[in-house]
């Protein structure tokens, strides 16, 4: 219980994060933001109800801004219009489930192939990822701040085993972002579902797999009642970070002082939604394989197939669209600076490790 409290019991780190009383003439303000998750999805919807939190607290009351569940105000998929229309000042979402409208938003969150969330976070708050992505942002109304990170995802709940490509074709699966352009190259029927309805369209057979975040959220769904393998890894989704999304106009009039409690509120809520995800999904995947669950690996033929797919969807949308191919390559030219220090410090540490656990 104390572990499931986790998210609405965690201190702010106060102390950490104090800053000189707000001054009195900053002014009250009341902010709506609708999520793209259900209540019900604890991490991740409360990892937005966090973020609220640190920001009253920060700002001693005078900023609030309160937390919406899908559909309660706009549907999951709609929380981007709302915010770029101004019906709600925020919304909590990820970038990935508007490649509809461009797909250089999935660069904000996940894209197949690409980087881990050590990698994500170093770009965006070190390797001038932010600006970037903002810059981009600008042309849709919205202003955006990391807030959210689920750590590496799973590659998908099947009904059947899959062991080549082939065995893909003709899938109708729920899977988000440029993964499912990816998958649809080689012949998944792609589909786009919110959270809190995975659940029912996989039971009734309108789809026939689902990639959704990771053990504890796909338990808690309940896609292990319906699907039997699970498989790994999550080529799709090295780490998925989500954002706080804000209507460009009243981002801009915000007070120096409550822009920077959304700064660091962010950087809390991103902190304390991995380490959740690190804490819960060993304990969910073990009562998982316990109950019946069957873990695969996908063949090293059908990731190279999938990979392959990546690269020819990365250069056609790149020649087409120059956001896409500027925020790309900045992404793949840190990520591959970035491995070759950690192939030296973290993975051989992990060998390491790994090596003396089996001795």
């Amino acid at each position: 219980m104390q572990r499931r409290a986790m998210l609405t019991t965690a201190p702010i780190a106060t102390a950490a994060l104090a800053a000189p009383a707000v001054a009195q003439s900053l002014p009250a303000l009341r902010w709506r933001m609708t999520s793209a998750f259900p209540r019900n999805l604890d991490l991740t919807y409360g990892a937005g109800e966090f973020f609220c939190r640190a920001v009253s607290e920060i700002t001693e009351g005078r900023f609030t801004i309160t937390q919406f569940p899908a559909g309660e105000i706009v549907g999951a998929f709609q929380a981007m219009d709302a915010v770029q229309q101004g019906s709600v000042e925020a919304a909590y979402s990820g970038g990935l489930f508007y490649v509809g409208k461009d797909p250089a938003f999935a660069l904000s969150a996940a894209v197949p192939f690409m980087m881990n969330p050590r990698q994500q976070h170093a770009w965006m708050w070190q390797g001038g990822g932010s600006a970037m992505l903002n810059e981009f942002f600008k042309r849709f109304n919205v202003h955006a701040v990391p807030c959210g990170q689920t750590g590496n995802q799973w590659g998908g709940w099947f009904r059947r085993e899959i062991r080549t490509a082939d065995d893909l074709r003709g899938l109708k699966m729920r899977v988000a972002g440029v993964a499912g352009n990816v998958m649809q190259r080689v012949g998944v029927v792609p589909q786009q579902i919110p959270p809190g309805d995975i659940y029912p369209a996989l039971e009734r057979g309108v789809i026939d797999a689902v990639e959704y975040i990771g053990p504890y959220d796909d338990e808690k769904l309940g896609l292990n009642r319906v699907a039997r393998y699970y498989y790994y890894p999550g080529w799709g989704e090295g780490g998925t970070v989500f954002h706080a999304f804000f209507n460009l106009d009243h981002w801009n009039a915000l007070p120096r002082a409550y822009k920077a409690a959304i700064e660091v509120a962010s950087q809390a809520a991103t902190l304390n939604m991995m380490a959740a995800y690190d804490a819960r999904n060993p304990e969910a995947i073990m009562r998982l394989v316990a109950n019946g669950t069957q873990l695969r690996g996908f063949s090293t033929e059908l990731v190279d197939t999938l990979y392959r797919s990546a690269q020819e969807f990365y250069a056609e949308t790149s020649a087409q669209n120059a956001a896409f191919k500027e925020i790309l390559d900045s992404q793949v030219a840190f990520r591959d600076r970035n491995f070759q220090y950690h192939q030296v410090a973290d993975f051989q540490f992990d060998a390491m490790m790994l090596r003396l656990r089996r001795r």
